[in-house]
């Protein structure tokens, strides 16, 4: 063989699918995200992802599962934790005990909440303190539109939903910020104090009530507001759940519209592809496939609605149970695609990443054997032999793919939830969407790029 012979058969070249994928490829690419918009749309906060996706699932025949029956092969379930999280299975033709097959992404994005004690008055304007959830960079939060998204549990127990800020005709919120002029001092602080985080609050209103003896008379106006719209006092604040979240929709990025961007791709671009996977599975399935949505990953996946909890297991012990087999044997015998997205190349901050091993858009759906930080603490580092049959199947479903690292080996690094899923005994490795802008209120990925990881869940629930 000659030199170009050689290269074509030994070295690596990733190709960027504007330029190699099928003219009808491309379109069917950018029509799916037509439908991924409007999900991420629909679906700002954990709570309204799960309701969305429960919304989906009817329509594709899914029911609730229930623990004390038998399910057939094609049978389609979902289970429901407490509304923030969700899992759906579609029952496989072979045995429980060779193993079911698991995408798990988050449903999480990074946001500002508000405190326990949130309303208050100052020099006659009314503002909510919020406490950040997730990793943010703070100034990304001042003064862009803001939505208050969540529920409300009153003092009877009544639990009110609550949404301002989307609806044409609503009233949007934001957290100030210093006019330039005036900025010297806060311009002379370290780029991640230019916000600090009690600076983060929200302006709300600055109208007082109509009434001379009343004292913080802009804090009362607004509480008479919620009051009148909700029935509730400032002490249902206790028991609410109320998040601000950008006020715009998703919107398609570029003159070519190659691209999408939103709030809360991280990490709900992977969880729409693995849903809209599941919800595509044909009838019946060689193995039980499971997609797994996720809470609180963006805060360490504690709590019960997040990956560290034991409903997956769980939900898996009591399949296993219905067939007379332990948990542990089947989940021992399974794999997982965790479902989450890595960081695309920057070329405006080429020095955090090393080029050879980044992702890029348009080059596919991308592999992360593992991630972590520095000498990859907080990972799973998936096997060789796993990496390898999950290449294999890639490949054989013509999935555009790559592989990447989550920035320079000492720069920082990230988690999945892949670590917790694998304590279980499961093959797991990471395969997502590379995401320009990660964290920001403003998200960028590639259509291409999302169509990909789509195809490849697809390709993993039919193998």
């Amino acid at each position: 063989m000659n030199a170009k012979e050689y290269q074509e058969k030994l070295l690596l070249k990733p190709k960027n699918g504007g330029e190699t994928l099928s003219v009808e490829t491309v379109d069917q690419a950018d029509s799916f995200c037509e439908d991924y918009k409007r999900f991420l749309d629909c679906a700002k906060t954990e709570r309204e992802a799960v309701e969305e996706t429960l919304k989906l699932a009817k329509q594709k025949g899914f029911t609730e599962y229930d623990y004390q029956k038998t399910y057939q092969p094609g049978d389609r379930v979902y289970c429901n934790n407490r509304g923030k999280a969700v899992m759906l299975a579609v029952i496989g033709s072979q045995p429980i005990e060779n193993g079911v097959k698991i995408a798990a992404a988050h449903i999480d994005s990074p946001r500002l909440d508000l405190k326990p004690r949130p309303l208050y008055e100052d020099a006659e304007l009314a503002l909510f303190k919020t406490h950040y959830y997730g990793g943010i960079k703070k100034y990304q939060w001042t003064a862009i539109p803001l939505a208050l998204h969540g529920v409300i549990v009153r003092a009877d127990g009544e639990k009110i939903k609550v949404c301002i800020g989307e609806d044409a005709g609503d009233p949007v919120f934001c957290v100030t910020d210093l006019l330039p002029h005036l900025a010297k001092d806060q311009m002379s602080r370290k780029l991640s104090d230019g916000i600090k985080g009690e600076e983060l609050n929200i302006l709300i209103g600055s109208r007082p009530f109509r009434d001379d003896e009343a004292s913080e008379k802009v804090k009362l106006n607004i509480m008479r507001l919620l009051y009148e719209k909700y029935g509730m006092t400032e002490a249902d604040f206790l028991s609410a759940e109320l998040e601000l979240v950008p006020a715009f929709q998703a919107k398609d990025i570029g003159f070519d519209r190659s691209m999408v961007g939103a709030y809360g791709q991280d990490d709900r671009v992977c969880g729409y592809t693995s849903l809209r996977a599941i919800l595509d599975c044909k009838q019946v399935p060689s193995k039980t496939v499971v997609c797994v949505l996720a809470d609180k990953e963006e805060t360490g996946s504690d709590g019960n609605t997040g990956l560290q909890s034991s409903y997956l297991k769980y939900f898996i012990a009591d399949l296993a149970k219905s067939s007379g087999v332990e948990g542990r044997t089947v989940l021992s015998h399974s794999e997982c695609l965790s479902a989450d997205v890595n960081a695309a190349f920057d070329p405006t901050f080429s020095d955090v990443t090393e080029r050879r091993n980044t992702a890029y858009l348009n080059y596919g759906v991308v592999i992360t054997k593992y991630t972590g930080a520095r000498g990859k603490s907080g990972t799973s580092d998936a096997s060789a032999e796993f990496a390898g049959k999950v290449r294999r199947m890639l490949d054989q479903g013509g999935v555009l793919w790559q592989t990447g690292e989550l920035g320079k080996v000492d720069q920082g690094g990230g988690g999945t939830v892949a670590a917790y899923i694998a304590n279980l005994n499961v093959d797991v490795i990471d395969l997502g969407v590379p995401v320009l802008s990660m964290h920001a209120p403003f998200e960028v990925v590639s259509k291409i790029d999302v169509y990909m990881a789509y195809q490849a869940f697809l390709t993993f629930f039919h193998e």
